[in-house]
């Protein structure tokens, strides 16, 4: 049969949401052409304009209310409503206080990642653009790691002008102690709330830049591991398989979401790294194969069924196989429509997090445990903690409801960290992080975030086995690499939001430990702070079926004096398909 247009090679539609076909101004373009402008405006409303609306208008209220009870009530009463506050209050904080806590955790840096991020990051990233696009390509380290610096505190000092300049224009609509007939004026209450809220927002953007400045500027520079220490004679190491970004797809024709044509077809790539990795193992023994996230390419069941079936092709890699969650496996994507916008009430990301934690627990669930959080330890596994909320957890795949359920969004956050404790009290742990941020837009969904609560998890692992040395496995970079980019979309929108705070909590164990991640792509080992930070390329996303992939396996030596080394990887190739090449 002879075909005009082959169907199995795709076509310009398979293009629509590729970055390395488009152009994020193009992609922005399209956004705005194909965003649905009544959920548009319900999500402003939800997550933008109510909240506003709320700061501005809470010192009104708060004053009013406050001079009411203090004109009006007598000395006795006065003394019996703080109390009866104050109970409620602590009743409040005592039922939802750790709920209550994520939730203004995850609004501080849902701020940071809406408003002070994406400036600072862009003001930043474009001076280093444009600096470093006139620096020789011979300059030394130490000058390009100037650059970075002096960009970074020009950054701070631009954007802080900027907002100080907001605070300055609204101040004088602003007013901060209000009366009972401002509520009874919603015009004027209106108009007063905006300009408080521009006051608030605009200070803590001023304030926050310089911050974020200064912790660019004094975070030890990234650099390059260019040498890697030979193996000691006797010492415990342990080889790593590290895998990342596999993007699995539904189809068997069917292309990834970012790589459009210009990446692999359907999942025999996949196949056939997982076959490679079966024969090694069997003649050089694996301890792990990390995967840190993206198992899927949009998080579909469809494509979870297919990275499990070919995981249960291959027993031996299975039953040593770790995952974590990734963007695209958690938060919105959508081939077919990169202006996707899926609200908070609506249940497509409950779904998502249901699949990812059933797949998680069909790889890991008897191997890896969750922390206790009331006992300050490693508790029970991740099969047993899914266990008493299996059913729930499957009502609410099968309808949909309840609608305003926060209990798989509570049950999420119990789970991570997640913990694989050393086999002896000097052997290797392995601690899995979810670092995705929440997103309800596919054009903004791979910032990443780690939480206080998961540090916190990390710091109790650590402390129960105070001997032991760790991997710490998580989806985003922490850090930039010191090296030069291409083009400015590459430097911006995907990183941690908390990276450089994320990177000084875990100094104290920077010497027995070595954080793996994925995301980017891109093949990158050095080290910040003294942590050793390895970048996974991805075997499968930048390359057409024809062309040859690679990653890479780890090994991690245990040092005498505690402290964990990385030795030499060794690099794996995956051979290309000359058979279903693509013209």
């Amino acid at each position: 049969m002879r075909l005009i247009v082959d169907p199995r090679r795709g076509d310009v539609e398979d293009d629509a949401s590729s970055t390395k076909h488009r152009s994020l101004l193009s992609m922005a373009g399209s956004l705005l052409v194909e965003v649905s402008l009544p959920k548009l405006l319900l999500a402003w409303l939800i997550l933008l304009i109510v909240p506003a609306i709320v700061l501005g208008v809470a010192p009104l209220i708060a004053t009013s209310w406050a001079a009411k009870v203090g004109g009006q009530l007598g000395t006795q009463l006065l003394g019996f409503v703080p109390v009866v506050i104050l109970l409620a209050i602590l009743v409040l904080g005592w039922l939802f206080g750790r709920r209550l806590f994520h939730l203004a955790e995850s609004s501080f840096w849902s701020l940071n990642a809406l408003a002070v991020e994406p400036a600072y990051a862009m003001c930043r990233e474009s001076l280093r653009h444009v600096a470093e696009l006139m620096l020789p390509e011979a300059a030394e380290v130490a000058r390009r790691e100037r650059l970075r610096a002096w960009t970074a505190a020009l950054s701070g000092i631009l954007i802080s002008g900027l907002a100080l300049g907001a605070v300055l224009l609204a101040w004088p609509a602003s007013r901060w102690i209000g009366t009972a007939g401002d509520l009874l004026a919603p015009r004027t209450l209106a108009w007063i709330a905006l300009a408080n809220t521009v006051v608030l927002v605009g200070t803590y953007l001023a304030v926050a830049s310089l911050v974020w400045a200064f912790a660019d500027m004094t975070m030890p520079p990234p650099r390059d591991i260019e040498s890697f220490p030979r193996a000691s004679p006797g010492a415990r190491s342990w080889r790593i398989a590290h895998l990342s970004d596999l993007h699995v797809v539904g189809e068997r024709y069917g292309y990834r979401i970012e790589s459009g044509r210009s990446g692999p077809q359907g999942n025999a790539r996949l196949h056939r790294l997982l076959a490679g990795l079966d024969a090694l193992h069997a003649s050089e023994p694996l301890h792990t194969v990390l995967i840190t996230g993206d198992q899927t390419d949009a998080g579909r069941a469809a494509e979870w069924a297919e990275f499990l079936d070919a995981m249960a092709a291959y027993p031996a890699i299975a039953e040593r196989a770790l995952i974590l969650p990734g963007n695209h496996d958690v938060n919105i994507v959508d081939r077919a429509n990169p202006a996707r916008l899926d609200l908070n009430v609506d249940p497509n990301s409950r779904l998502r997090k249901i699949r990812t934690l059933s797949a998680t627990a069909a790889i890991q669930g008897t191997r890896a445990k969750v922390i206790d959080r009331a006992g300050k330890r490693v508790g029970e596994t991740l099969q047993d903690a899914l266990a008493a909320r299996a059913s729930g957890l499957k009502s609410f795949a099968d309808t949909g409801r309840p609608v305003f359920s926060t209990a798989i969004s509570d049950l999420w956050n119990d789970l991570f960290p997640m913990v694989l404790p050393p086999d002896e009290e000097d052997g290797l742990g392995i601690i899995l992080l979810n670092s995705n941020a929440e997103s309800h837009f596919s054009f903004t969904n791979a910032l990443g975030l780690v939480s206080a609560d998961q540090v916190r998890g990390i710091e109790t692992a650590a402390a129960q086995y105070p001997r032991a040395v760790w991997l710490i496995g998580l989806h985003h970079h922490p850090i930039e690499y010191p090296r030069a980019a291409k083009v400015l979309s590459e430097r911006i929108g995907t990183a941690l939001v908390n990276g450089n705070w994320f990177l000084r909590q875990l100094r104290p164990m920077a010497s027995r430990a070595v954080l793996m991640h994925g995301h980017r792509h891109i093949d990158w080992i050095g080290e910040c702070g003294g942590m050793a930070i390895v970048s996974a390329p991805s075997p499968v996303m930048e390359a057409t079926n024809d062309v040859e992939t690679h990653f890479y396996i780890h090994t991690l030596e245990a040092g005498s004096d505690g402290r964990i080394r990385l030795l030499k990887p060794q690099r794996m190739t995956v051979a290309g398909d000359e058979t279903r090449e693509v013209s």
